[in-house]
């Protein structure tokens, strides 16, 4: 197979692997960039001389600087658990599109308020915020991967999906080197940490004019009645007529998807809710729950915020030095994404790569916690020359992010974006986004805490933690690569899990083989006579 090889569902036209679906993707991602860019400079920023001068860092107790620092950087967490609960409300009643739009404006406005802070004004501009823009955040953090899942193609759906990662990664990556480039090239000033704040407005800025250019989903829609506006948008984004087999074929899918939730669940905002007492619908929140408590346990985000204490705590030592490492974490992190999205994540698989990361990453866990535990390199900090065991920790840590970049960093978004119907996906998003930023926010609010009280004990505990992930992968959450968001409800019926995909995939391929069939055993124009009809019936409603 090709490194971009598809494994497709039915026939599907090349058209349909169009420039526009990408655009889309990369537009919508660039949430993502301002989501990567904010989480990963405020670690570097808290460590600047210019920073801890302006705010006193030195005046408070290795207790309390820990618990100024942690409050710092999770209440944009906090604001962001809300702002994923907020995204269902807006999503139910404006769309997708509209949602996105909105919350990038509350982002903007929160980052504009962090330029306020100074020494006079102290850190309250910063609290607040970070708030607003973690509110920001979590509302587009729900809305970017249903968005790009309801525009996708079922056999690209995770290498688009996985854009919205690469966003990520990429807004990490100029935020884990932003910080080294201040100040290796300014000098130690307010405007030198104003910096790091300033560029969160471009990523959002960018998503603001690109907005405008984006369509609704045509799935969101389909679901609200808008049949018109929704056969234009799906055959501009599939790059096909509406006489076309696959749009008909897609769109009787939908429609048919669409009455199915309507008869069994029903419409409206409170349905859904009301969806929560069906077990096979708790189910699937549950394991969208705990695949980011599993993703978050794995200790990236403890890295990700606070990586000049990690990389103190295996004997890195000195400013510029620190911010180099981190800088590298990010490139590696980067460059692997983009692996992770052109081939694993569709070629692959979700269950795959999930499993292979969190077992190596288990493992550069255990090994860093002994070295350090045997080592104590921290107490041990002199002209800063690592010992040959401080370089293996160093390169068990990259190590780690390999394993771990191309597995659990995206692959849980991927999963919970096409895992819920139609009538739950966008609450089955919410829920998913809240449980991400809800870990998030206990990591990031505890994690100066555990270094303090627990040391070596924090890798051990993480790498317990991915052990256990792998058991629950292999038992309860099924292969979804390649399925239609349409047959979603089947997969999760198929046991054993671990052939569900299998299974369903076979089934598929069957129904497809019958309907070709019938269409081969009526005459030729039969289909384009079927699609124009169709087509005529949605323009007069």
């Amino acid at each position: 197979m090709t490194l971009l090889a598809l494994k497709e569902d039915r026939p599907t036209p090349k058209a349909v692997y169009n420039w526009r679906v990408y655009m889309c993707a990369a537009v919508a991602s660039f949430a993502a960039c301002m989501i990567g860019y904010d989480s990963a400079f405020i670690g570097t920023t808290l460590a600047l001389p210019s920073f801890t001068e302006e705010f006193d860092f030195a005046s408070y107790s290795p207790s309390g600087l820990a618990l100024l620092q942690a409050n710092i950087v999770s209440v944009y967490q906090a604001g962001a658990f809300f702002g994923s609960l907020f995204a269902y409300v807006t999503s139910h009643f404006l769309g997708r599109r509209k949602s996105l739009f909105i919350f990038t404006v509350v982002f903007s406005i929160g980052a504009g308020i962090m330029l306020a802070a100074n020494k006079e004004r102290g850190m309250a501009p910063i609290l607040a915020g970070r708030v607003l823009a973690g509110i920001g955040v979590g509302g587009c953090s729900n809305m970017v991967p249903i968005y790009i899942s309801e525009l996708s193609p079922p056999a690209v759906r995770g290498r688009l999906v996985g854009i919205y990662e690469l966003g990520w990664q990429i807004g990490g990556l100029v935020g884990f080197w932003i910080n080294y480039g201040v100040n290796t090239t300014l000098a130690p000033t307010r405007s030198q940490w104003l910096i790091p704040f300033a560029v969160q407005l471009i990523p959002s800025g960018l998503l603001l004019i690109g907005a405008v250019w984006l369509k609704e989903s045509p799935r969101w829609l389909f679901a609200n009645g808008k049949k018109k506006e929704a056969m234009e948008v799906l055959c501009w984004v599939r790059n096909l007529p509406p006489t076309d087999t696959y749009i008909i074929d897609e769109v009787r899918a939908i429609e048919s998807d669409i009455e199915r939730f309507e008869r069994e669940v029903g419409k409206g905002f409170w349905k859904p809710f009301q969806a929560l007492k069906q077990r096979k619908v708790q189910w699937r929140f549950l394991l969208g729950g705990l695949l980011f408590m599993f993703q978050n346990g794995s200790g990236i985000n403890a890295i990700n915020y606070y990586s000049p204490k990690v990389f103190r705590s295996i004997g890195i030592v000195g400013t510029n030095t620190g911010f180099l490492t981190t800088g590298i974490f990010g490139v590696v992190k980067t460059v692997l994404t983009v692996v992770w999205l052109l081939w694993l994540v569709d070629l692959a698989g979700r269950r795959r790569m999930l499993f292979i990361g969190a077992t190596g990453g288990s493992l550069c866990m255990w090994f860093i916690g002994a070295y350090i535990k045997i080592a104590d390199p921290e107490s041990k900090q002199g002209d800063g020359d690592l010992t040959p065991g401080g370089i293996a920790a160093v390169f068990f840590f990259y190590l780690w992010t390999a394993f771990y970049t191309p597995s659990w960093n995206g692959t849980p978004w991927v999963i919970n974006s096409e895992m819920f119907d139609l009538n739950t996906r966008s609450l089955g998003q919410a829920s998913a986004a809240a449980n991400n930023w809800f870990w998030n926010f206990l990591i990031s609010r505890f994690t100066p805490q555990m270094f303090l009280k627990m040391e070596y004990g924090v890798y051990f505990f993480f790498a317990s933690l991915m052990i256990l992930s792998i058991i629950f992968i292999f038992f309860f959450v099924p292969e979804t690569k390649s399925i239609p968001l349409e047959a979603m409800d089947r997969l999760f019926e198929i046991k054993p899990v671990h052939s569900a995909n299998k299974i369903l995939m076979a089934e598929l391929q069957l129904e497809n083989e019958n309907h070709d069939v019938g269409n081969l055993s009526g005459s030729s124009s039969t289909d384009e006579k079927r699609g124009k009809n169709h087509f005529q019936q949605t323009e007069t409603v």
